[in-house]
């Protein structure tokens, strides 16, 4: 696991300046603090950043170079089923000298290209030059959980694992007016774009190649739709669920360094906690973040699982100072404003296991992949939208947030709207009202997704959006969840993202997700004879926090909240008619509807204030 970066200079003879890709490459240190290596040759220059994981001794040193010195390899990842190559390699005459993913990856990719990607179970984003044809190649994981940044500027592209690493290198810092629209509207910029002009992301599933020329091929070499299309049926989900669940659990245990548990107390993160021990594995830790208010903490269910299954269990809670400086750590680690408003506590919570592990597994995915958001319930009966009084009487949503949300929400017409919105706090119309904002973003990879999400599931909205979640707000899950474990020098793992649960589940008929209660019927159903009826049963809360009353009641908030009131940012043309002091105002006087409004500019506040001054 590791920060990855690189500079190629385009149709010239340039030298790379190795003072500029080491900087780029410290600035990625909390990405790998165990080892850093460089790699210049003419107009290419490769840096890395290493955190050892799997053979921590110096023989897992990158840049990696292929026995024949034709390839250059920098890798940041895991490849859980590498030792199943190791045969095959050695019958083709290739000699395994290491004991890591790394050497697999290169000697698969000497042998079979490109095509070897399918066959691998993990979790990448990787570069590597081809002396002989000079030529860059740079691939990201399916599912997009590790992250891959680019640039192309002044005739050179710098990629690197953090935007950090870009900005470092003189790649100048400019807000993307689309991008700034999609964070408003969408929480997230989606796709390939980011927040920044001249930076973008490499697709999940996709390979990029630039030659010295300065010719780019982009292709696609994961392409779920077709995956769930071919999967052949499965005879019983609940026993497949099962056996393949475990199996990811074991693949994902694959480590030579001590592996923990990000353990809420939910259904998700408990299941993983669950397998472990129905596979015997002893000496387990555990790590949770509670809350002083009831309504937000599950700390007391982590603690009875982790008790249950004879685990260590560790605990703690982040309020006023100690929040806020988190608050400032993981906007950093971010490189753009947070907007999942967990990333201050998974940054401590990671902080906290450090000294104890060095990977840690998550529960994230399950939700995106079976149906688990309440906000997925509101498109069962999508002509009930109009008819909200209705859906009250339905009992789906009992307390009044959710049941004020849900009007806000069925102001949306479009069936394709309810879609692309769902993942959204704030509506367009809210958004009109509130910040006198009229016009949707383009949102054109949204728009992509919606239409392949469509074709896959026609008149199917749930189905639809949670196919369209899993390409665009899971991607920020995942970004969210590699920047604050990395941030502390930790490897984040997610068993539910084993590309075999992800197609399979897509295959499945909508009994086996949307049944029962609470939905993810199948994840229960296969976890029944494992975990506790306070754990099926418990309502969800997943990681969330009363952010109004942090920022209006917390000291640490109070002087912050002053200084966002007069902002630059509403300096900004696109915030003109934003009264942003008549919402602070209407907040501090106990109205927390007002919360959703402010959250996403505080906290772009906080990132420029923070962020964008030190490039």
């Amino acid at each position: 696991m590791c920060g990855i970066n690189g500079i190629l200079h385009l149709q010239s003879q340039k030298k790379v300046d190795e003072r500029i890709l080491t900087k780029m490459r410290d600035s990625l240190e909390h990405r790998g603090p165990d080892d850093k290596g460089l790699f210049v040759e003419n107009n290419i220059g490769f840096g890395h950043r290493r955190l050892s994981i799997l053979d921590v001794s110096a023989a897992g040193h990158q840049p990696f170079l292929s026995d024949d010195g034709r390839y250059v390899l920098v890798y940041n990842g895991e490849i859980y089923n590498f030792k199943e190559f190791y045969p095959e390699l050695k019958s083709n005459g290739f000699d395994i000298r290491t004991n890591s993913d790394t050497e697999v990856l290169l000697k698969l990719f000497q042998l079979h290209g490109l095509k070897m990607l399918n066959r691998l179970n993990g979790m990448f984003a990787f570069a590597i030059w081809d002396k002989m044809e000079k030529k860059l190649t740079v691939v990201r994981d399916r599912m997009g959980v590790k992250p891959l940044y680019y640039s192309f500027y002044n005739e050179t592209f710098y990629f690197a694992s953090e935007q950090k690493a870009l900005f470092t290198a003189g790649v100048p810092l400019k807000m993307a007016q689309d991008g700034l629209e999609e964070y408003i509207f969408n929480r997230f910029v989606a796709g390939e774009n980011t927040l920044y002009e001249n930076v973008k992301k490499v697709l999940p599933g996709h390979i990029m190649s630039i030659d010295e020329g300065g010719k780019v091929t982009t292709e696609k070499w994961w392409n779920l739709k077709k995956e769930i299309q071919n999967q052949p049926e499965i005879k019983n989900p609940v026993e497949w669920f099962r056996e393949t669940f475990d199996d990811s659990i074991k693949l994902r245990m694959v480590s030579d360094v001590p592996v923990g548990v990000l353990l809420s107390g939910g259904l998700d993160s408990s299941s993983v906690l669950a397998s472990l021990h129905h596979q015997k594995y002893k000496d387990i830790q555990t790590f949770n973040i509670g809350f002083k208010e009831k309504e937000h903490n599950e700390a007391h269910l982590a603690k009875m699982m982790a008790e249950k299954f004879d685990y260590g269990f560790h605990t703690m809670q982040l309020e006023n100072k100690n929040l806020y400086d988190k608050l400032i750590s993981a906007t950093y680690f971010q490189d753009e404003p947070i907007m999942h408003l967990s990333e201050p506590h998974l940054l401590a919570v990671s902080q906290m296991a450090k000294p104890s592990v060095k990977v840690l597994l998550s529960g994230e995915g399950a939700d995106e992949l079976m149906g688990g958001y309440v906000r997925y319930k509101a498109l069962q009966y999508p002509s009930l939208l109009n008819s909200i009084a209705t859906i009250g009487n339905l009992d789906l949503f009992t307390n009044k947030p959710r049941y004020e949300k849900l009007t806000r929400y069925a102001q949306i017409s479009k069936k394709s709207e309810l879609v692309i919105f769902n993942g959204s706090n704030i509506y367009p119309k809210d958004i009109e009202e509130n910040y006198g904002i009229e016009t949707l973003p383009k949102n054109e990879y949204r728009k992509q997704i919606y239409k392949e999400a469509k074709s896959l599931y026609p008149d199917n909205l749930r189905r639809q959006a949670l196919y369209f979640d899993q390409h665009t707000y899971l991607c920020s899950l995942l970004d969210r969840n590699d920047r604050c474990t990395m941030g502390a020098s930790i490897e984040c793992r997610e068993p539910f993202l084993d590309p075999r649960l992800v197609i399979g589940l897509g295959s499945l008929e909508d009994k086996w997700l949307f049944a029962g209660k609470k939905w993810k019927f199948i994840l229960k159903s296969a976890m029944a004879e494992r975990l506790p009826d306070e754990i099926l049963k418990f309502r969800k809360v997943g990681l969330s926090a009363p952010w109004g009353d942090y920022i209006t009641k917390s000291p640490a908030f109070k002087e912050e909240l002053e200084s966002f009131s007069k902002s630059d940012l509403f300096q900004n043309p696109y915030f003109e008619n934003i009264n942003i002091k008549k919402l602070v105002q209407n907040l501090q006087k106990g109205d927390d509807h007002m919360t959703p409004y402010i959250m996403p500019l505080f906290m772009m506040h906080i990132w420029m204030k923070s962020y964008v001054n030190k490039f």
